[in-house]
């Protein structure tokens, strides 16, 4: 009893001395910042965690846009500081913001993780941010410009029409979420690593959804804790991307596959400036990453797609007569091309509007490099930059009657430049734009031409964790068309 009672008091000295460790860090960090004159106006919050609570949880009511709206209203609409996720952060708004954070990438500002997704992702931290930022975007245009997805047109329509037979097909009633996290990762296991058996795709799909939703998180890493569950995830997935690594290696050696087979290949292929090549650790890491870019937002956009077309009956009809123009005068059974791509032009508006009232990416940071000023304010050097999609998605300056469904906003010129921001913007688009856009419009295609549905919930609420998403994951009700 005597030994417990020691262990107890041992463990809350420790615990006492990490909090007032941390709490004399914070002190000092936030109180020289503070000396420095002309900072952004706005608060830190509570030691260590900062606003990072309010942040989140606005996001689980639904409702992100609101922790940006009241403090643009109390402070500044330009910038205002926060801290999130353990660091200062200064947040920048608008399209100024936005434009201001792409156009200095690598001049200002910087890529920058949160320390979860380092932990997760153990091979970054063997580099700078900047450095796997600029590594990344040198290895994947080539396999994601629009000439070079041409050729995965035909592909990705027969994954979908796979995916409708084996999971939609035969049902009354679905849930809208997890099949569409099956279509993409079925997706994108086929485009990146050429895996197309089903039961080799499902022996890391389940650890792969755990680590897709624990990757932003807060770091806690404790037993049942959700950054806990994606280490653990990432390390099972990782182990079965290095044997499927190790397979590749050996094919190309064999000359059974070409360096352009897929992402993968090239990246086995490929050297640095200085004649090296990448580990098999590292391939795993940023193949994972690419998995996890490549289907987590996709996913949630085309959630919510089917949700928008659900609640708006006359966008559903137009959508469904451009598709069946697109289908009028193809041969039965033939496979979608890149030019009946380029015919679904309101389909594509449709899901621009999606996006822009539940952008899949919320915001993201970047890390200040140098001391700058902006809209008259100085940002110190190592402070982290944040900019937000509903800083300007839902602005009325922007979008009049933001809250409105209209896709006419995408015609002709279209938004205002860095006003619309799913993708990022400036040399910072997302390079798996374009792969979005064809994983969207082939989806679409084969719903709207076998269904026409409704939702069950139709008060299901929504929440942001750290994408948008149904709480319930929309369930609807299917009602096929009878050709």
């Amino acid at each position: 009893m005597q030994g417990d009672m020691e262990l107890l008091f041992i463990s809350a000295l420790l615990l006492l001395t990490l909090f007032v460790s941390l709490f004399l860090h914070w002190v000092f960090l936030h109180g020289s910042t503070a000396a420095q004159h002309n900072l952004p106006p706005g608060k830190l919050g509570f030691p260590i965690v900062g606003e990072t609570l309010e942040f989140l949880s606005m996001g689980r009511r639904g409702t992100p846009e609101k922790f940006i709206k009241d403090r643009t209203a109390k402070y500044s609409t330009e910038v205002f500081k926060t801290s999130l996720l353990g660091e200062t952060t200064a947040v920048l708004c608008g399209a100024a913001g936005n434009k201001f954070l792409f156009s200095n990438e690598n001049k200002l500002v910087t890529a920058w993780w949160p320390r979860s997704v380092e932990k997760i992702f153990p091979t970054s931290l063997q580099t700078s941010t900047r450095e796997e930022s600029m590594k990344m975007r040198k290895l994947l245009p080539g396999f994601l410009k629009p000439e070079a997805l041409q050729k995965y047109v035909g592909v990705m329509d027969s994954i979908a029409k796979k995916h409708f037979e084996d999971s939609w097909d035969s049902k009354s009633e679905v849930v809208v979420f997890p099949l569409a996290k099956r279509y993409t990762f079925m997706a994108a296991c086929r485009l990146f690593m050429s895996i197309e058996d089903p039961n080799h795709v499902a022996k890391f799909a389940d650890p792969f959804h755990v680590l897709a939703a624990g990757v932003i998180s807060l770091p806690i890493n404790l037993p049942g804790a959700p950054f806990n569950k994606a280490i653990k995830a990432a390390e099972t997935i990782r182990k079965e991307l290095l044997e499927i690594i190790k397979q590749r290696k050996i094919h190309l050696a064999e000359n059974k596959v070409s360096s352009m087979h897929d992402i993968l290949s090239h990246m086995l292929t490929t050297t640095d400036e200085n004649g090296k090549y990448m580990t098999e650790l590292d391939i795993a890491d940023k193949i994972l990453g690419l998995l996890i870019g490549g289907h987590d937002t996709a996913s949630a956009a085309i959630t919510f797609i089917v949700k928008y077309l659900a609640e708006l009956p006359h966008v559903y009809n137009q959508v469904l007569k451009e598709q069946i123009e697109v289908a009028t005068g193809k041969k039965r059974g033939e496979l979608l091309n890149w030019g009946d791509l380029q015919k679904m032009k309101y389909s594509w508006n449709v899901a621009s509007e999606v996006m822009r009232l539940a952008p899949p990416l919320q915001g993201n940071f970047r890390e200040a490099i140098t001391d700058f000023q902006y809209a008259g304010f100085s940002i110190p050097k190592g402070w982290k930059l944040y900019w937000s999609a509903n800083s300007t998605h839902k602005n009325s300056e922007y979008f009049p009657d933001p809250e409105k469904f209209d896709p006419s906003r995408f015609e002709g010129n279209g938004p205002m430049p860095y006003s619309y921001v799913p993708f990022g913007g400036g040399p910072r688009m997302c390079p798996g734009k374009e792969y979005a856009r064809l994983e969207i419009l082939v989806f679409m295609h084969n719903l709207v031409r076998r269904f026409k549905w409704e939702k069950v919930l139709p008060k299901e609420n929504i929440i942001v964790d750290p994408m948008p998403m149904p709480a319930r994951g929309l369930p609807v009700r299917l009602h096929p068309h009878h050709n």
